[in-house]
């Protein structure tokens, strides 16, 4: 039991996430570091005076590197039958998912050439190169990097049908430079290889210029090829674009879900009414000492807290909401101007629900216009009583 809390601590600390404890950030930023340090080593060392001279540094620094990489590597390993997915589970078939993971493979090969130095009685310098690796370590703390490898995985089919069109436009376009220049120039254009090389730089509009076409139908030919290849290798290009968009759509969309979801007033509706509501919400970070909402304005949305505190200003009542709560109904409700001025106290996010989406949602969910209604009207009693006129 001991020995289950323990891996299941240490699972949350080396597994980034939404809500990380102290520990796991500090994990976190201390990879990171540790990476990019690595790699900046690995440059350094490479030439020639610096690695003479701080050779022995070098070489700490790699060992200390390796054995916290490696330690790494064994708490994923043993600590991974924590993880939600239900595939690591079993202690053994799952830890052998785990290892083939692409991330996992990563880790191994990071550290990998150091073991064989030792095991392996050949010149083995060749494979610090493997060491750039550890750059793609980043990923499992960079949502960008993740977001590329999600987008490539994604549009896969995609690319793969990009890449067959481009692959036989080149195939094409060689043979075809092949047979025009071929007697012109035959030690450039000999065979259709040696012609993939002006066609890849033609298609590409590079354009090295080391090799160029002389006789007519070749400089034709050439000049009709330096359009299509603007379309044609610009598709790879467009179907990432789309790939990119639809992934930070789907982000934006979980972090709306989460930020929803800890919202008390949303707590008790179903999965589906959330999901509704993600998509209606607008998200918004705002700073400190900002006006949100300002007394006798118009109407024309409402406000839900994801995190921060505001203040309530409705002369001569101050009060102050914070992580959770909303503001702004009693206007939509009462069809009338705002009763107050609302300022962010703290650093705000804050989730807007517009005016009509607000009535849509009200009408067609009656727990929310419950839950809304009920605070509208506590908040009413207390202007009530001190005179402020509704």
């Amino acid at each position: 039991m001991a020995d289950e809390t323990l891996r299941r601590r240490v699972y949350d600390i080396l597994e980034p996430r939404e809500g990380e404890n102290f520990l796991s950030l500090f994990f976190d930023h201390f990879m990171v570091l540790l990476i990019v340090t690595n790699v900046i080593a690995i440059a350094l060392e490479s030439v020639q005076e610096i690695g003479a001279t701080y050779g022995t540094f070098f070489f700490w620094f790699e060992l200390v590197s390796v054995a916290i990489f490696t330690v790494e590597y064994v708490l994923r390993v043993w600590s991974v039958t924590e993880a939600p997915r239900r595939e690591f589970r079993n202690p053994v078939k799952g830890r052998l998912r785990f290892v083939m993971t692409p991330l996992a493979v990563i880790d191994l090969i990071a550290i990998l050439p150091f073991y064989l130095a030792f095991l392996i009685p050949v010149d083995l310098r060749f494979l610090r190169v493997f060491r750039l690796l550890r750059l793609f370590k980043l990923t499992r703390y960079s949502p960008a990097l993740a977001s590329v490898g999600a987008v490539l995985a994604e549009q896969r089919r995609q690319l793969g049908a990009a890449l067959v069109i481009m692959v036989t436009l080149l195939v094409f376009s060689a043979s075809v430079a092949y047979i025009l220049e071929r007697d012109a120039q035959p030690e450039k254009f000999a065979s259709i290889p040696d012609a993939m090389w002006w066609a890849m730089a033609t298609l590409t509009t590079v354009g090295f210029g080391d090799v160029t076409p002389v006789t007519p139908g070749g400089k034709i030919f050439g000049s009709v090829l330096m359009i299509l290849g603007v379309g044609m290798y610009a598709l790879p290009a467009g179907i990432l674009a789309t790939g990119f968009a639809r992934e930070f759509s789907k982000r934006e969309f979980a972090v709306t879900w989460r930020l929803v979801a800890k919202v008390p007033a949303f707590s008790k509706l179903d999965a589906l009414t959330i999901a509704e509501i993600a998509d209606t919400l607008i998200p918004k970070v705002v700073p400190p000492r900002y006006t949100v909402v300002r007394r006798g304005e118009t109407a024309e949305a409402m406000y839900f807290i994801a995190s921060g505190e505001v203040e309530i200003d409705m002369v001569p009542h101050m009060e102050t909401l914070s992580t959770g709560e909303f503001f702004g109904e009693i206007a939509l409700f009462k069809k009338c101007p705002r009763l107050a001025t609302v300022t962010t106290s703290t650093e705000c996010q804050l989730l807007i629900l517009e005016a009509g989406d607000f009535h849509r949602l009200v009408e067609k969910h009656d727990n929310l216009k419950e839950q809304i209604e009920k605070v509208m009207n506590e908040r009413l009693a207390v202007l009530e009583k001190l005179g402020h006129p509704v």
